[in-house]
């Protein structure tokens, strides 16, 4: 599957991986993107270490309030944010910082 020119469910796609924000930065990571409308409560931006704060790509606020962690509805979230993230011109951005820094 595509979203947005990024193949999801292939190896040819962009290498991602997921890690809290909450754990030690690690000289391995790579580019680190926090993905969250909001900054995590009691960490400070320094020692994140973050280096792109992707807020626009994280899912709207309607629909995480609308999914509101109920287990019965990951299914249609996930196809929510996949419409999303089809129409979100950040993430052509966040694409282009990737595709740079690797």
């Amino acid at each position: 599957m595509q979203v947005r020119g990024i193949t999801v469910e292939d190896d040819s796609a962009i290498p991602v991986k997921i890690k809290r924000v909450y754990a030690e930065p690690d000289k391995a990571d790579g580019l680190r993107v926090l993905v969250d409308r909001l900054w995590p409560r009691g960490l400070a931006k320094d020692k994140a270490r973050v280096d792109l704060w992707a807020k626009e790509v994280a899912p709207s606020g309607e629909l995480r309030k609308w999914f509101a962690h109920r287990e019965d509805r990951w299914e249609d979230f996930q196809r929510r944010y996949r419409a999303e993230l089809a129409e979100n011109d950040a993430l052509d951005e966040l694409s282009a910082t990737s595709e740079k820094t690797s």
